[in-house]
């Protein structure tokens, strides 16, 4: 339970007038990944309103403050940003799509200049999900699509690189490195990678999600090993997959997510390896 305010302090609240700051507002923008067709995927909305009207945009919003005016009650971020990845996408936020999704904040951006309409500061959440289904726009957007990372030709400096057909509205360009990257080091020293599978998988599934969000090809059996080797990473379901093997051999196992929160020995993407030596 809060404590409550001292006297003094309700006595500064009552005469208290917000009106002598300069308006700020709050908003959330998600970074939403799945993978398709073995491709690493992010979800863009067509914004159908100004500013930017017509750009694609990560799903995001306004908090809602709440209030008599707003007719709505106040809001915590976690559950603005599932409340806008329903609005925006159609995705069920309840009992579907969005109830197996991974959410956790990425950062906050609020650099002046960063919304034409005010200053406006956002709370940025990365989602993770296996095989979340086609969109529907709703809310403000006037589409909704899985974009393929690859096709928003993304630079090193958090930048669209000149060319790219699909351009981001606002500062969603560097929103989105900035979690392509948490994504991409969460994958090394976290079992976060299982959150893209089912709930039940084979060792080469898992290593095609590794494939997919780092962009780079593995060594199958170094994984299999590396991934073996690592406690409470997966546990064998005793099963084996319907499908066989590559070549004729042997069905797959199947394993499960295991109860490790932290990898150790972590799984470094092949290009940090050349870096450390």
């Amino acid at each position: 339970m809060d404590p409550e305010p001292r006297r003094d302090e309700s006595d500064f609240l009552a005469n208290y007038d917000p009106r002598d700051y300069d308006p700020v507002a709050v908003t959330v923008d998600v970074v939403a990944l799945t993978i398709r067709d073995g491709a690493l995927h992010v979800l863009l909305v067509r914004r159908g309103n100004a500013p930017y009207e017509g750009m694609w945009a990560l799903p995001g919003g306004f908090v809602q403050a709440g209030g008599p005016l707003q007719g709505t009650d106040a809001e915590d971020l976690p559950d603005a940003a599932v409340r806008e990845l329903a609005e925006e996408t159609g995705l069920s936020a309840k009992g579907g799509a969005l109830g197996r999704v991974h959410l956790e904040q990425l950062g906050t951006y609020g650099s002046p200049g960063r919304d034409p309409r005010m200053r406006v500061i956002s709370v940025a959440y990365l989602a993770f999900a296996p095989e979340l289904p086609d969109p529907e726009a709703g809310g403000d957007a006037a589409d909704a699509a899985w974009s393929p990372v690859d096709a928003l030709g993304l630079a090193d400096s958090g930048r669209q690189r000149p060319g790219t057909t699909r351009r981001l509205a606002f500062d969603h360009a560097r929103i989105l490195s900035d979690g392509l990257e948490r994504a991409r080091g969460k994958l090394e020293y976290t079992p976060l990678a299982t959150a893209f599978c089912d709930g039940e998988f084979t060792i080469p599934e898992l290593r095609s999600v590794y494939e997919a969000v780092w962009g780079e090809e593995l060594h199958a059996g170094n994984f299999h090993r590396k991934v073996l080797s690592v406690p409470g990473f997966v546990e064998s379901t005793g099963a084996t997959s319907d499908r066989g093997g590559r070549r004729g051999g042997p069905r797959p196992r199947l394993y499960r997510a295991g109860d490790a929160r932290l990898l150790h020995p972590a799984l470094l993407r092949p290009s940090r390896e050349e870096e450390i030596r």
